[in-house]
């Protein structure tokens, strides 16, 4: 059984005194990590802050990294720099980043490898647009992703890899996609990958991204193939985060 894992993406939200009150809000009221992984995935300048309180019912993400050890990057962070601080999670390949800073298959294919080279945990953001969709060409983009992506890999990556299926169509925009929907492509992310890299798929958890809310996460959770959630202004909120994170837990 593939324990839930739901994660918040503040994107670019949150000052330190606003993530300290979130964090001392959820810290007495999530569920223990034995039960469901909880993670914050917070901006760059937050995560020492987030890091000195994450305990055993919270963990700490980042929003991107570099696949660079070092080096005449500005503005970068590399895979050391998160690690040092104490992040366990880093999305890697968001759409907004393939979207709006020109990140390409074959960079995110780099990062995931450095990010697992380090020791970090990537969740790993793949999905289509509308006009994609509406050609029915979902799991043909998806599928030419995932192949690039994770190039190179071996099983025990696979095993602890996180998968994030956000369909571009729904990410802010208040448009969901059905819960058999969000099933279907889950689904499909896991057969592709089982074709790559055999029964390690098994163990690799699949979320669904894209206007998760606290009144549709448990109706998501409940598809066999979804294993959590990447949320992301839902996540804002404390309660909310904390009745998000309390609906992965097995009941």
């Amino acid at each position: 059984m593939r324990k839930k894992i739901i994660a918040g993406n503040w994107k670019m939200n949150k000052t330190r005194d606003e993530a300290l009150q979130f964090v001392y809000a959820v810290s007495e009221k999530l569920p223990h990590i034995d039960e469901v992984d909880s993670v914050v995935c917070a901006p760059f300048p937050l995560l020492r802050t987030l890091c000195k309180r994450q305990g055993d019912n919270l963990r700490v993400g980042a929003q991107n990294m570099h696949y660079a050890d070092s080096g005449a990057y500005t503005g970068e962070i590399s895979a050391d720099m998160l690690t040092t601080l104490g992040v366990t999670y880093v999305i890697i390949g968001h759409s907004e980043r393939r979207a709006m800073f020109n990140e390409t298959d074959e960079t995110v294919n780099l990062k995931v490898k450095k990010a697992f080279e380090k020791g970090l945990i990537p969740i790993l953001c793949v999905g289509e647009t509308l006009e994609q969709r509406e050609k029915g060409q979902e799991k043909q983009v998806v599928k030419a992703q995932l192949e690039k992506n994770l190039e190179g890999l071996n099983k025990n990556d696979i095993e602890h890899l996180v998968i994030a299926y956000e369909p571009i169509w729904a990410i802010g925009t208040g448009r969901t996609a059905s819960a058999a929907q969000a099933e279907e492509m889950c689904a499909y992310v896991r057969e592709v990958v089982k074709d790559l890299y055999g029964t390690a798929a098994d163990k690799m958890r699949v979320q669904y991204g894209g206007s998760v809310k606290v009144d549709n996460i448990k109706e998501i959770l409940s598809m066999p193939n979804i294993d959590g959630a990447l949320v992301g202004g839902a996540s804002l909120k404390a309660d909310d985060f904390v009745k998000l994170v309390e609906a992965g837990v097995k009941k």
